[in-house]
């Protein structure tokens, strides 16, 4: 293998001119595809189309409407909704977000269909008709109605009256990628109009198009930032460690034609960016730094030792070669594991990253060397971090029972963090503060409604079943129960109408205010009432096209995403206890959706992460020839990120969407340094003869200088991650950071200590 590795250095510097040529139309034909790449600010790219709760979801819009829309709250600043001014205002929004592109109803206090009786007749009109001619009397009297009508308070006007809000249902075609931003723009500019008109009133926007604008607005955010912030930071580290202006040169031109690569392809392969995906062109940056680190470390050791270029060159191929193909492999193999994600976009960021990080081995070990035989070169790395390796080497040695014990123990303390996490999510704080979409959603749920909401259609088992007493009793208890649960802010449901219709009937007697006892009645006074509605405002949302099911839908308020799923499961079993069996469903919507993708992302990423573990030990069996070193490497390369999720366990304590890839996101790049670590040390005891002691020196002293540099690059390329206003990029970037600063602590004290142990 030696032979190999030396004959394919000289190859690469002999033909030097040839590869730079060949890599250069390699990085322009994959560049063009970048022409090809569009993002995608749907939030339900997340779901897989194997995701149940998807399929429910789907079934519930296809048999009602579908749910996706964009909610604006006014707070007038003295905090009296109920004025001529206020109402007059709300009711030119409302008739302005009818004319938004695609939007399909638009309901607010003003346009809410009021219901009553006058002497013998059956009235259904606008609560609100030309607020402007108003009295102080017609004021109160709309004021009294909006704040007890249940299906107004905690909905579209907060209890006090001092918050109101317009909810606008929009259904995009799905045409094209610019419908949300568009939609989004388009509500954003009748609010700024409506703000220069009522100075007096605060606006928020929020509603699932803002957060599906906000998500792609967060990665645009990111990339315009982080990527500066991110070159700046690896040409600071390389600089002060290579003092090389052609070596920091040379690394650059790899982490960016390796980005262009993946990003290239990607487009070619017809892939859309998302929020998860976005982040790719920062890890690949990340993770190249590390192959050509190695590959340069080395050339600038052998230089200080009197070799020519090319010898240095040479040299550094032949010892880095197999190290720097494996690492690459096992990185690989661990980003392609993130295709059992149950979410798309960590499936589209896996497959970006592998071929960015095969695309980085393949320059540094052909574009790097090559380029570095041309460009002139100095001897002036800092010595001192050599020094400092030696020393760890000689302390390590020296004192190897009181780490081994003493790094075991702690492993095994921080690991025990592992029992206070739970699988949760808040999928609303994936925002900072920085955003306007958290702002304006904090608003509206601290003043006015919530934002997760838990749909459930309800079936009565036959057509026109909606009508029996019976169900509409059910249906109702059902309201009831969980009206009483905690976080419970409002429930939708048909039985509300079909009590004011009872009322309504028996001349506002506030003593009918109870469902139909008679079926008959029940169908007539629906009948009645839809009659009486104007188009637009038609009970599809709520009733199934045959009359045999209604929808409910729960809001709730400050809830995460465990409450959510425990909440929905409480809710099943009162069904399968008070309700008929055609009646027991299960909780859908977008909110439950999410409750419900960590938890399965998690358990499926778990199991592929497991078997790349799997692999990559027996691939290290064969490669370093060593069934026994290849089975020890095992424990340094899956402990750093148990590791992790425990010091995360102790600092947080929950585990959403984002770190369920972690495991698979961090193996190829915590089995970095383990496997360089290893092959130099085998390469010690097969080709010089030193014994276990002398053997792990010799790693320290070949490789440990580019392990702390590669691991301080990659600790501080996710590091910026941690600077994203996204919670779940900014998490993503803080977890690998430790994960890694872990894994290079097992790499200096634990492994030594372990090899001396067994191999000694």
């Amino acid at each position: 293998m030696g032979k190999i590795e030396r004959v394919f250095a000289k190859v690469v510097v002999q033909w030097r001119w040839w590869i730079m040529v060949v890599t250069l139309l390699t990085v322009l034909t994959s560049a063009s595809g970048l022409r090809f790449l569009t993002f995608n600010t749907d939030l339900r790219v997340f779901f897989s189309k194997e995701n149940p709760q998807l399929h429910a979801l789907e079934e519930l819009e296809n048999t009602y409407s579908e749910q996706k829309n964009i909610f604006l709250a006014l707070a007038p600043k003295n905090k009296d909704v109920f004025t001529q001014r206020i109402l007059s205002g709300i009711e030119d929004l409302t008739e302005a977000f009818w004319e938004m592109p695609h939007a399909d109803r638009v309901d607010s206090i003003t346009n809410f269909q009021y219901s009553r009786s006058d002497g013998d007749d059956f009235l259904v009109t606008d609560l609100v008709e030309d607020a402007k001619s108003f009295s102080k009397d017609d004021l109160e009297k709309i004021k009294h109605i909006a704040l007890t009508e249940p299906l107004l308070v905690n909905r579209l006007v907060s209890p006090s009256g001092h918050v109101t809000g317009i909810n606008i249902n929009v259904l995009p075609p799905g045409e094209t990628l610019e419908e949300v931003p568009e939609i989004a723009a388009y509500a954003r500019k009748i609010a700024d109009d409506f703000r220069i008109k009522y100075s007096d009133i605060d606006v928020y926007l929020t509603g699932s198009i803002m957060f599906d604008n906000g998500f792609g607005e967060a990665s645009q955010n990111d990339m315009s930032t982080l990527l500066p912030l991110m070159f700046f930071t690896l040409l600071a580290i390389i600089w002060i460690v290579l003092r090389s202006f052609a070596g920091t040169f040379a690394t650059l031109i790899i982490v960016c034609i390796s980005s262009v690569t993946g990003m290239g392809l990607a487009g070619w392969l017809g892939m859309s960016l998302t929020t998860a995906s976005s982040i790719a062109p920062i890890i690949i940056l990340t993770i190249a730094v590390a192959d050509s680190i190695h590959v340069l470390v080395t050339i600038f050791q052998e230089l200080q030792e009197g070799r020519s270029k090319h010898e240095a060159i040479v040299e550094s191929l032949r010892i880095n070669l197999q190290p720097v193909f494996l690492t690459s492999a096992t990185t690989t193999i661990g980003f392609l594991t993130m295709n059992f994600s149950d979410a798309p976009p960590f499936r589209d960021l896996g497959n970006i990253v592998a071929m960015g990080v095969t695309a980085a081995f393949l320059y540094s070990v052909l574009f790097l060397p090559a380029l570095m035989a041309i460009l002139p070169l100095n001897t002036a790395q800092n010595k001192g971090t050599i020094q400092k390796c030696n020393r760890l080497a000689d302390f390590v040695i020296k004192r190897r029972k009181l780490v081994f014990w003493s790094t075991l123990i702690f492993i095994i303390l921080v690991t025990a963090g592992i029992m206070r996490i739970e699988l949760n999510d808040d999928w609303v704080k994936y925002f900072s503060t920085r955003y306007d979409i958290r702002r304006s959603t904090d608003f509206v749920s601290d003043n006015l409604t919530g934002i997760e909401r838990i749909e459930y259609s309800l079936e009565s088992g036959k057509t026109d079943g909606i009508h029996d007493p019976a169900y509409l009793a059910t249906v109702e208890n059902f309201a009831n129960w969980y009206r009483k649960q905690p976080k419970v802010i409002h429930v939708n449901s048909f039985t509300d109408i079909m009590k004011r219709l009872n009322k309504n009937m028996h001349e506002d007697d506030e003593a009918y205010y109870q469902v139909p006892d008679h079926r008959n009645l029940a169908a007539q006074y629906l009948l009645l009432y839809e009659m009486s509605l104007p188009s637009g405002l038609e009970l599809t949302d709520t009733i199934n096209s045959d009359r045999s099911a209604t929808r409910m839908v729960v809001t709730l308020q400050y809830t995460n995403t465990k409450e959510q799923r425990e909440l929905d499961k409480k809710a099943r079993a009162w069904l399968k206890d008070n309700a008929p069996q055609a009646m027991f469903t299960y909780g859908s919507g977008m909110s439950i959706i999410w409750a419900h993708i960590s938890k399965r992302n998690i358990k499926s990423m778990f199991g592929a992460s497991f078997g790349a573990l799997l692999l990559i030990s027996v691939i290290l069996i064969f490669a370093l020839r060593s069934f026994k070193i290849g089975l020890l490497s095992i424990i340094p390369n899956i402990a750093p990120a148990v590791m992790a999720f425990g010091v995360w366990g102790l600092i947080s304590g929950q585990v959403g969407l984002a770190l369920s890839v972690i495991v698979s996101l961090t193996i190829g790049v915590v089995v970095d340094d383990t496997v360089h670590f290893l092959s130099k040390y085998l390469r010690a005891r097969r080709e010089h003869n030193l014994d276990a002691s002398g053997a792990v020196r010799y790693s320290f002293n070949t490789v440990g200088t580019a392990m702390w540099v590669t691991t301080v690059s990659l600790v501080a390329g996710f590091t910026v991650l941690s600077f994203s206003g996204f919670k779940m990029n900014a998490n993503m970037g803080i977890m690998t950071s430790i994960t890694i600063m872990l894994a290079l602590f097992m790499d200096f004290f634990f492994l030594p200590a372990l090899l001396i142990k067994v191999d000694g």
